[in-house]
């Protein structure tokens, strides 16, 4: 492994390249990463760094925002098949079909959605910005793709909007069971609960903080609790237990893996960097469209 590390971190040199990274992504690549974190973390991040290669640690709907907001630069997915099955649940007939039923509607897209359908939507949004993005928007009507439990979560906090729900969502965070979260917490008594809201609702009511996994982490590390339930990726206790080496994690059972995180290795990053393959590509007439959405994202979360 020394010597994979070395050859990267030389050819990061040569070609003036950064690599981000998401916090569900294996260990070994949140550790060799210059940027590690959620969605909109690496979004922001990507407008800034000044490399002009990014090797992106994570899956396609995140290479494709980067490259969209940095069409000068050269983005590179180490694994082209590591994707995101929710970011295809939303199609475009159905976005022009809503629009067509409401007069005061704004399309909310859910980052992780393709560039295809950024390109038919109001404003995007993360896990980390929704609440604070959808409830700026003037528009009553709002339509939330891809991800039902995310959107779900999210009207329960604004009851003055009206939703539309799109039937979309993660299997990860899906298929942690209210049970299971129950039988974790009569395992470890006092633990706190921490979700994400791409999980749903009869989880998230079980929960004592409910954020994106940017949030769960910073909540354990500046809580006085000692053991934490956490309903989320198992990536991210990569950083939680690097945060907080004296505090207990436990997931609510064994599938709690996204396989297409996972595809990414070492040996995947040296080869992307050695050969530039895996380049994502974005058409101008897709870009110019898609890449309203995600600035009006970054303008209205600040």
């Amino acid at each position: 492994m020394e010597e994979i590390l070395l050859k990267i971190n030389e050819l990061k040199k040569q070609k003036n390249a950064v690599i981000l990274a998401h916090y569900y992504v294996n260990d070994e690549l949140q550790e060799i990463a210059d940027y590690v974190g959620d969605s909109y973390y690496l979004s922001k991040i990507a407008v800034t760094v000044p490399q002009d290669v990014i090797i992106f640690c994570g899956v396609t709907f995140m290479g494709e925002s980067a490259k969209i907001l940095n069409p000068e630069k050269s983005v590179i997915m180490p694994d082209a098949n590591a994707d995101c099955p929710m970011a295809h649940m939303a199609s475009v007939e159905k976005i022009k079909a809503v629009k067509e039923q409401y007069q005061d509607l704004a399309v909310v897209c859910y980052i992780n959605s393709t560039a295809e359908i950024k390109k038919y939507v109001d404003v995007c949004v993360t896990s980390s910005n929704a609440l604070k993005i959808v409830q700026a928007l003037p528009q009553k009507n709002i339509y939330f793709v891809p991800d039902e439990n995310l959107g779900r979560y999210i009207a329960s906090k604004l009851p003055e909007k009206n939703f539309i729900f799109n039937n979309g969502y993660c299997h990860v965070h899906d298929e942690i069971m209210i049970d299971e979260v129950e039988d974790a917490l009569r395992a470890h008594p006092g633990a706190k609960v921490l979700v994400h809201p791409e999980c749903t609702m009869a989880v998230i009511a079980a929960a004592d903080y409910v954020g994106s996994t940017s949030g769960i982490i910073d909540y354990a590390t500046t809580s006085e609790a000692e053991e934490f339930i956490i309903c989320t990726e198992i990536g991210i206790l990569y950083q939680l237990k690097k945060n907080n080496p004296s505090k207990k994690f436990y997931c609510v059972n064994k599938n709690q893996i996204c396989p297409n995180m996972k595809k990414i290795n070492l040996a995947k990053v040296l080869y992307a960097l050695e050969n530039g393959i895996n380049q994502v590509e974005v058409d101008l007439e897709t870009r110019e469209k898609a890449i309203l959405s995600l600035e009006k994202m970054l303008e209205l979360a600040k």
